[in-house]
């Protein structure tokens, strides 16, 4: 314990927000009162824990302990200060990694077990910094393994705990009895807002993949791409596949050319096991495939016609070229808006079918133009005032010419919408 606690850390983190105040808008009330028109700022502080994974003073947190934050800090368990730059941020995952500035020296870190050996039963501390009173210590056992139906982040695939876990325990440690990092702490299951015995964390396996990319200076987490969308196995198509139980991943369609494609899997295949490690449902799996590194070869359990196959999957990343990425400036609805074509890569991002075609909205300021008017994150243009939208460029050209009324059609959830908008 004497030496794992000093790995575990106190993340601060500040974000600066304007406070307006409705009356100012008000041009009578600021002639009789003289109130100035300035905005109130004020700064909002989110408390978590963070692990230090590297002894040159890496530290792995949630993304939302700090996201949209103006300035980080870190405190150690001796009470030092750091100021942190933020090196990555995965929101799939939900994890950050930290780098502290001006560090001279070398850090106590965690090293990582290997979370797949986890066992239900198995003994483990959980380490943060609850409702900010200071480090503290909880014991309890893993309650289950995978659990799948969560609905925190993309990969869904967490280490349930008993171990007590409150607000501003997000990012702490979750540690075996050999002083091993298992997981990063991350969310609790509470009807009170307080600790209710069931605290989830992301596996060591996954943070491992997220600070392997920090290391190498990568601004992305790089993961192979399936190149296949997978559907969850109900009990009506486990009877009509003659299946005992509704387990495994479901082959809904295959993209051309990807490595599901080149691997030989076909549509309507099911997908048992990769690696010697059973699946249960698509969310085991894509948490299995992302955690497989670059590079080399995965071998794919599949039932075809009820006969057992393996498949060979190369393990590589989804084609990002032509994304072209920009923030739209001119005055017009999507004003604020970074938007990016759809890529092989985007698409696996934003959990779109791989033909998806259109420009996508992959980030909104909170006071942007494009936000007021309720464009969402994720929202996919098709067209405007009936001119097709297939890459970014083809919308900065539109929105560079003022007009009366917008006439845009977009794919929200799935849904197709068409909306018309003043000038």
């Amino acid at each position: 314990m004497q030496r794992v606690q000093p790995a575990v850390v106190n993340v601060y983190a500040a974000k600066v927000v304007q406070n307006r105040n409705p009356l100012l808008d008000d041009p009578i009330f600021r002639r009789f009162f003289g109130v100035p028109g300035q905005q109130q700022e004020q700064v909002q502080r989110s408390l978590g824990s963070g692990v230090i994974v590297d002894s040159s003073g890496l530290v792995v947190t949630n993304v939302h302990v700090i996201e949209g934050a103006d300035q980080v800090k870190v405190s150690l368990s001796d009470k030092r200060e750091f100021e942190a730059e933020i090196v990555l941020k995965d929101s799939r995952s939900d994890l950050a990694v930290l780098r502290l500035k001006d560090a001279k020296e070398k850090f106590p870190a965690l090293e990582f077990t290997n979370s797949d050996e986890l066992m239900v039963g198995d003994v483990v501390l959980a380490i943060g910094n609850p409702f900010g009173v200071g480090q503290t210590v909880t014991h309890g056992i893993i309650s289950a393994l995978a659990r799948t139906q969560v609905g925190i982040t993309d990969y869904q695939f967490f280490i349930q705990t008993d171990a007590a876990i409150n607000p501003g325990n997000s990012g702490g440690a979750l540690v075996d009895m050999n002083g091993r990092l298992a997981g990063i702490n991350t969310a609790i299951y509470s009807r009170s807002g307080g600790s209710q015995g069931i605290g989830f964390a992301i596996p060591a396996n996954m943070v491992r993949v997220v600070v392997a990319s920090a290391k190498s200076g990568g601004k992305a987490v790089k993961r192979p791409w399936l190149g296949a969308k997978l559907q969850a196995v109900t009990s009506e198509i486990a009877e009509s596949l003659g299946l005992r139980s509704p387990t495994g991943a479901l082959v809904a369609s295959v993209v051309p050319n990807g490595p599901a494609a080149k691997a030989g899997l076909k549509s309507s295949d099911l997908i048992t096991g990769i690696d010697g490690q059973a699946v249960d449902d698509p969310n085991a799996f894509d948490y299995r495939f992302a955690t497989r590194p670059i590079g080399g070869t995965a071998q794919i359990d599949v039932q075809r016609g009820g006969r057992p196959l393996k498949l060979t999957i190369a393990l590589e990343t989804a084609p990002d070229i032509g994304r072209n990425e920009l923030v739209v400036t001119a005055r017009s609805p999507f004003q604020g808006a970074k938007v990016s074509t759809i890529t092989p890569a985007v698409a696996d991002e934003l959990h779109l079918d791989a033909d998806t075609e259109g420009v996508v909205i992959t980030e909104l300021g909170d006071d942007s133009p494009a936000a007021q008017v309720g464009f969402q994150k994720g929202d996919i243009i098709l067209a405007v005032n009936n001119q097709k939208i297939g890459k970014t460029g083809d919308l900065e050209k539109v929105a560079a010419v003022s007009q009366r009324l917008w006439r845009i059609t977009l794919v929200r959830g799935g849904q197709q919408i068409n909306v018309t908008l003043g000038g």
